[in-house]
């Protein structure tokens, strides 16, 4: 699958700058995408971009070389146009938009899946987003296939083409449909990519080399976005593009206590060890191991006690 473009997903609460870090270490990607740079009606401080993309003190890549594409999440038309400009200035590769998150605080405050309702809505965002960045920026924008059904996918994906977006991501389910594993629908990824001249890229339930050449084969694109499945199996897309074997223990376990020992700014004191124990629980659909290990760990609560289990537990 040497021709196929791989990206890394914006996994809001998971996927952090230190994570981004680990995985386009140790695998081969297009580009990856922030975190939600959350955009309400203000333009937003140098300082925030920073903190979601600490990556634009790099040209906006990561230390291995990795492109990284902020992604803004927002309604207002002009706000999501300005601090787009904004993130352009700073560097970011490009700008992806958020037009797919189901999570209740955010669709609660009529952004992200909640404007799939609104095609009109989602017309009139990107198309001043893509004045304001000019042709010369990459312009990507995510959705999933509607809201409680799959009527207006046709039309969403029409109006995000004709307001001038580059690319779009579609994942293969509907907000109503959330993460459930028998909902995930390939197929009207490729419906869409008929009706489209900009390309289109896959996104959803995509947790092996299998399942990649079946999303592949049904969606009709070259081009793939993994997110959870990166989490299960650290290495998967470079076992999609290069063939490789899934990561041993033993090389996970070093990705653990690198993460673990990630010195962050302004952090709970418990943030290191429940990411820890969130990664975990991807790891352990895949590796038996790390089911023991999380249970091990269940009441450890600072990063020195996890920093010092993992080494212990290691050797």
């Amino acid at each position: 699958m040497e021709n196929n473009r791989i990206i890394l997903a914006p996994m809001e609460g998971v996927l952090d700058f230190n994570v981004r870090q680990i995985l386009t270490e140790v695998n081969q990607f297009d580009y990856c995408v922030t975190e939600f740079v959350r955009v309400t009606h203000h333009k937003l401080s140098n300082r925030t971009f920073y903190r979601l993309c600490p990556e634009l003190y790099n040209a906006g890549k990561t230390a291995s070389g990795t492109p990284v594409r902020v992604q803004l999440l927002g309604q207002s038309p002009e706000w999501m146009a300005e601090n787009a400009a904004k993130a352009i200035e700073l560097g970011s590769f490009g700008v992806d938009i958020n037009f797919g998150c189901p999570a209740k605080t955010v669709v609660g405050s009529q952004g992200g899946a909640y404007l799939l309702k609104y095609p009109e809505q989602i017309f009139n965002i990107v198309k001043q987003v893509r004045q304001a960045i000019t042709k010369t920026h990459t312009l990507s924008v995510k959705i999933r296939l509607g809201w409680e059904d799959k009527l207006h996918c046709f039309e969403i994906a029409d109006a995000i083409q004709l307001a001038g977006a580059d690319e779009i991501v579609i994942h293969g389910r509907t907000k109503q449909d959330g993460y459930k594993a028998d909902k995930i629908d390939w197929h009207t990824i490729g419906l869409i990519k008929q009706q489209l001249t900009i390309p289109v890229i896959a996104n959803g339930e995509i947790f092996s080399l299998s399942d990649a050449q079946n999303c592949i084969n049904q969606s009709q694109t070259k081009h793939i976005m993994l997110g959870r499945g990166m989490l299960n199996i650290p290495n998967l897309a470079n076992m999609i593009r290069l063939g490789e074997q899934a990561l041993d223990w033993q090389s996970v376990m070093q990705i653990l206590i690198r993460y673990a020992a990630t010195n962050i700014k302004d952090v709970k004191p418990m943030y290191h060890s429940a990411r820890i124990k969130q990664w975990l629980t991807y790891l352990k659909q895949h590796y038996q191991q790390a089911s023991t290990l999380l249970q091990q760990i269940r009441v450890l609560k600072s990063q020195s006690e996890i920093c010092d289990f993992l080494n212990n537990y290691r050797e």
